[in-house]
């Protein structure tokens, strides 16, 4: 990433705008919220490693996405915590690309997982006596495992594409870490083959497993009209609740920045909706299924009721 002899050594993450008096309340505040998102998750975790009861489709594919909420806001946060307490928040290449290639891949990673989520509800309430066979451990394996393959293949395709460009004298981010579109808009080279496969990787791999989410309640919504009883359908649609409100937090936030334009880019929006879905989300997760959801309160209260656990 040069221009001719000159070598672009680092970028300057501009941010958030915030003013000096407004800086350590900030940093505090991020600061809870990401402890809060780290401990959340991590009991939620544990808790399903602990209780045999939890050990089913759904509680497994939960403990990823728990796991990969971790991975995703430590990709950003301790970096974004350090940049508010400096004076000059610079990243170097190495640094950006890096945390790039995080930051996209456990984006993408979420997305699959919220669909196997999705298919798991679809198979529990739609194919109940079909739910061992289909979700057998070999297939929920493979719904896991595979994400994360695709995940890393559109990674280091963008990277890939990034590397070809050429970076001038231009280098503030206006973001508080390196996303992808805030770093093509510094090229100094032609970036028309990158935004295009952006609109075409966004719009392939975040609309298709949203689109198989919808369509999985869809059906989830015939199933549950059939039951003869009003109190049969509350019970069997409020097993999907806890779901329903983890995509609405997810895609709500991140469809608004990867699948409009270029044309229509603006920081100021690209921000607030990162700190949705980098912060708010991944913090928001443990509390949505633990406080709808009478086995995992269960199973948090038999974790920290563990005298060993205490004692650690």
């Amino acid at each position: 990433m040069h221009q001719g002899n000159q070598t672009l050594s680092e970028f300057l993450l501009l941010g958030l705008a915030v003013g000096s008096e407004q800086r350590q309340v900030i940093f505090m505040l991020f600061l809870c919220m990401y402890l809060v998102t780290m401990i959340g998750n991590l009991l939620i975790i544990l808790a399903i490693i602990n209780d045999t009861h939890l050990h089913s489709p759904m509680y497994f594919f939960l403990a990823n996405l728990s796991f990969s909420d971790i991975c995703f806001t430590t990709t950003t946060m301790p970096k974004m915590l350090a940049d508010i307490q400096s004076q000059s928040p610079t990243i170097s290449f190495a640094g950006c690309l890096t945390q790039m290639y995080f930051f996209m891949f456990l984006v993408d990673v979420d997305n699959f997982l919220l669909a196997a989520m999705a298919y798991d509800r679809y198979i529990a309430i739609c194919h109940p006596l079909r739910y061992a066979t289909l979700l057998s451990p070999k297939r929920c394996v493979l719904l896991v495992a595979i994400p994360w393959v695709i995940a890393n293949l559109i990674s280091v395709l963008h990277l890939s594409l990034l590397g070809r460009l050429s970076f001038c004298d231009k280098r503030e981010i206006p973001h508080f870490f390196c996303d992808l579109e805030p770093v093509l808009r510094l090229a100094c080279t032609d970036t028309r083959v990158n935004d295009l496969t952006v609109l075409i990787i966004g719009e392939a791999f975040v609309s298709l497993p949203f689109i198989f989410i919808l369509v999985s309640y869809v059906l989830i919504g015939h199933t549950v009209l059939g039951v003869p009883s009003a109190k049969g359908k509350w019970k069997t649609f409020s097993t999907c609740g806890s779901h329903l409100s983890t995509v609405s937090l997810f895609y709500g936030s991140i469809v608004g920045v990867y699948l409009l334009p270029s044309s229509s880019y603006s920081a100021e929006r690209d921000k607030v909706a990162a700190i949705m879905y980098t912060i708010v989300t991944p913090m928001m997760n443990p509390f949505i299924y633990s406080l709808r959801n009478k086995d995992m309160k269960g199973a948090l209260k038999k974790l920290l009721s563990r005298k060993p656990f205490l004692q650690s």
